[in-house]
């Protein structure tokens, strides 16, 4: 049963043994993972991936394998299987028609949004599904789960559905990039290598061919002549927006991530979620536990750094203009402020934006961000990144 799942780890470069793969079987039979998606995704994880490096390759073939299986109908779930009350409770999303959805009407400010959530936590004291104004699922409420709301604070649900999240109170686990993917053309490296400036640097570790011909021609005997090898001497920091909308440009945000790494040697990552703040990190899976100051970025990272953004830069304008806007917490001061401070800081700077150029005009937040660039946004294609390397240079 679990065939095509093995043969699709082994396509994505995952190295799975068979041993591993009989005790994946074995831990199923024994039901360590019944009726439970997470619980059975953590599972196959720790059987079969050995290291941390290959967990975004896992997760690939992962969501390659299982998703898009055919969807029991409710009356056979009920009959066939003993499901939990949350696997249920999902089936119950609201599906409202476009007519529907253009009647609605947000909570007019951010303010106003977030002091009716705070009157509703005062109020509600029972779990509710449906309707339009308590903490529940599968209605048109600004606050819960599986639903729809043009502006509302999402709780309790696994992942976006409608982009529509004003703010989102939930712990999510965002992955890295993989800086380890083989790019399938040189074109996007190619077009990266013209910001290079190659300075000889270090120790005397590189032949120095012509000296040693004139040296010897003179001397007699082979004179051997070294020098320093040349090295890029452009530093570059990089600060990647992951997580939400970002999901739908993970493979070509891979290529630009790993063409990065492997052309600058003096490269820094950053992640930061929508829009930048007072902190970043550079582990998503520790985002919460080893998060770095953007304040000690600014002053480690002198202004001979060039510095790159990507991100769709597609939010809630709230996010970028307001104190407290931020997605998933309160942040004391606007994200506009700290992009202010890190394009002072590295006065080389653009934003590529993967998004396709033709709907950036759709979203606004996407022209906030452009104007706080001063028009240095470029679409993540080759011309973009050739637009961009020449702003850098």
């Amino acid at each position: 049963m679990f065939r095509p799942f093995l043969l699709c780890l082994r396509q994505h470069q995952v190295p799975v043994s068979l041993r591993e793969y009989l005790a994946f079987l074995e831990g199923l039979s024994r039901g360590l993972c019944l009726y439970d998606s997470e619980a059975f995704y953590y599972f196959a994880r720790s059987a079969l991936v050995k290291n941390e490096a290959h967990i975004d390759r896992f997760d690939k073939a992962f969501s390659a394998t299982f998703q898009g299986l055919e969807m029991l109908s409710l009356d056979d779930v009920l009959t066939a299987f003993d499901l939990p009350e949350e696997w249920l409770t999902a089936l119950a999303e609201a599906t409202l028609s476009p007519q529907e959805k253009a009647m609605m009407e947000g909570a007019g400010s951010f303010e106003e949004l977030m002091n009716t959530l705070r009157a509703r936590l005062a109020e509600q004291k029972d779990r509710h599904q449906g309707g339009s104004k308590w903490i529940g699922t599968a209605g048109r409420s600004p606050f819960g789960a599986y639903g729809y709301n043009p502006e509302g604070v999402r709780i309790g649900q696994d992942r976006s559905r409608e982009r529509r999240a004003v703010k989102v109170w939930d712990k999510r686990e965002f992955r890295d990039f993989d800086d380890g993917l083989d790019l399938g053309t040189r074109n996007m490296k190619i077009a990266l290598r013209r910001l290079r400036q190659w300075v000889r640097e270090g120790t005397t570790t590189e032949l120095d061919l012509p000296n040693t011909i004139r040296a010897s021609a003179d001397a007699g005997y082979i004179d051997v002549k070294t020098r320093p090898e040349r090295r890029n001497g452009v530093k570059l920091l990089l600060f990647l927006d992951v997580g939400g909308s970002m999901d739908d440009h993970i493979t070509l945000v891979d290529e630009l991530f790993s063409a990065l790494k492997t052309e600058f040697r003096q490269f820094r990552h950053f992640y930061f979620h929508n829009c930048l703040y007072e902190y970043v990190w550079t582990e998503n899976r520790r985002r919460f536990t080893e998060r770095l100051s953007t304040w000690d970025i600014l002053h480690q990272y002198g202004s001979d750094y060039r510095c790159i953004f990507v991100g769709d830069a597609a939010m809630s304008p709230y996010e970028i203009a307001v104190a407290g806007g931020a997605n998933e917490h309160w942040n004391d001061e606007p994200g506009q402020i700290w992009l202010e401070r890190a394009r002072q800081q590295w006065p080389r700077h653009i934003w590529l934006n993967p998004a396709p150029q033709s709907l950036w005009a759709r979203t606004h937040s996407t022209q906030m961000i452009r104007q706080i660039f001063e028009n240095q946004m470029y679409p993540l294609t080759l011309d973009g990144i050739s637009q961009g390397v020449k702003a850098l240079s």
